[in-house]
């Protein structure tokens, strides 16, 4: 299992990458093996500020559908519309071309709440 040592972890299992006051935002690779082939991911909050831990959207699997948890605070600017049209990235690089959501960052102190990759890695061990 691939966990990226510089980025953040939730124990809902999204991933955080901060660049500036932006975080990139998209779900580990334990998430999209544990739900299998991805085939839908709907987010309806760009524009939106959500609040940390609220649900921003969520993503649709040949077995169940799962809400997508906000990470940190703040307002969604981007859906990643690549996954729109091939939701299977997220499967294949999910901690690349597969992620989900730009936030802005309401309030970075926020990201000292995540979790680091080794956190994350004894949490789903």
């Amino acid at each position: 299992m691939n966990i990226p040592g510089e980025l953040k972890y939730t124990k809902d299992h999204e991933w955080v990458r901060v660049e500036g006051d932006t975080a990139i935002v998209g779900i580990t690779d334990f998430a999209q093996q544990e739900l299998g082939d991805i085939v839908f991911v709907e987010v309806d909050t760009v524009g939106d500020d959500v609040d940390r831990e609220d649900v921003f959207g969520s993503i649709e699997a040949v077995k169940t559908v799962s809400d997508l948890f906000m990470p940190v605070g703040g307002e969604v600017l981007t859906f990643n519309e690549a996954i729109e049209e091939d939701p299977e990235l997220v499967n294949r690089d999910p901690y690349g071309e597969g992620w989900i959501v730009k936030v802005k960052i309401a309030d970075s102190a926020e990201l000292n709440d995540l979790l680091s990759a080794e956190e994350y890695g004894e949490l789903v061990g």
